[in-house]
């Protein structure tokens, strides 16, 4: 089968958004996190609901709905809206009144000064701050003195800023930066899934930048509007809607083009680059362009065996596999799994 036969292949039958999964490691600390805040038996109780485990493998991946319906059991049963990740519980209503907040404010700056003055007056551990310089605006995350900054934590609040931020004026921002205090992770091209921009690390403090001239930016969201929001929390913020987004998402999105080639050259004209400038920029973001591929193969199989009763043959020939056995050894390579174990889970 050729390769514009089989990225074609890869957007047939179209069942739901195939959206990016994340590593089990990125998760991790938050769930490490939950065992502190939630009894043994709720823990259970949750994880089960949602098909994952505490002792995944290392390669495990993560589904955006699984996120979110992980967020939504905890938040509620425990009455914590960030689910323990602050040294105070942040009560149920919080968002809601943040929200209320925010959107009577006259521009997007101002809405965005509520936000870090709200969250001052609940956070005892963690500062936010508002700063406005170099044709920038910037919500700024620093851990207060003496305290180690939580990696699930910090991406949450700052994933909170930029949703609530893109929700105000009914378009997803384009992130100019994102910095994160804590040094790079092993997982680190995970975050390039939430936050469309470059991130930087070990960095002085946590923020994410957008231009300036957004903050002029009118707020027209309605009541109903807003309790949409809230109903959906987190499902609109944690994840971008990718409409803007970083060179590997891009090149992502070619793999999902069903008029796209998948192929260095072809992908690297599309997007107004050299192959050779694709390679390096995809390199400094610590990712290639094959890994992107595989990742879309991985992530499209995910989606086919948790949600259809395809074959697991059939799976493997609808993401370019020409036989089951070389699929199950990608996806083994892939996940820790092999197609039949993960669609039992």
């Amino acid at each position: 089968m050729t390769t514009r036969k089989r990225s074609q292949e890869l957007v047939a039958q179209p069942r739901s958004p195939l959206l990016p999964t994340v590593s089990y490691a990125f998760v991790e600390d938050w769930l490490v996190a939950l065992q502190a805040h939630c009894t043994p038996e709720q823990l259970r109780r949750f994880l089960s609901e949602i098909d994952l485990q505490l002792d995944s493998p290392a390669l495990a991946r993560v589904t955006h709905d699984q996120i979110v319906r992980l967020y939504q059991l905890v938040a509620l049963e425990t009455g914590d809206e960030m689910m323990g990740l602050w040294s105070r519980p942040i009560r149920s209503g919080a968002l809601k009144h943040i929200c209320e907040s925010v959107r009577a404010a006259s521009s997007l700056s101002a809405a965005m000064y509520r936000f870090v003055t709200f969250w001052n007056l609940l956070l005892d551990d963690h500062q936010l701050s508002l700063e406005e310089s170099d044709g920038m605006i910037r919500v700024v995350l620093t851990p207060r003195p003496g305290v180690t900054a939580h990696r699930f934590g910090h991406m949450l609040m700052l994933k909170l800023a930029h949703g609530i931020a893109s929700w105000l004026i009914g378009e997803e921002i384009a992130l100019a930066e994102t910095a994160f205090v804590f040094e790079r992770p092993e997982f680190a091209e995970d975050y390039s899934v939430l936050f469309p921009s470059s991130v930087r690390f070990g960095e002085p403090h946590s923020f994410v930048g957008f231009h300036q001239a957004l903050g002029r930016r009118p707020i027209t969201r309605t009541s109903m509007e807003m309790y949409e929001f809230l109903v959906r929390a987190p499902r609109d913020w944690i994840f971008t809607s990718l409409r803007e987004h970083t060179l590997s998402l891009r090149v992502r999105e070619t793999f999902l083009d069903p008029h796209g080639h998948g192929r260095l050259h072809d992908t690297a004209r599309r997007l107004n680059i050299s192959p050779r400038t694709l390679i390096r920029r995809l390199a400094a973001d610590g990712t290639s362009f094959q890994r992107i591929h595989d990742g879309v193969r991985r992530d499209l199989a995910i989606r086919e065996l948790a949600h259809t009763d395809r074959s697991i043959e059939s799976i493997a020939h609808h993401v370019g596999f020409t036989s089951a056995s070389n699929f199950h050894r990608a996806f083994k390579r892939w996940t820790g799994s092999t197609p039949g174990s993960y669609r039992s889970l």
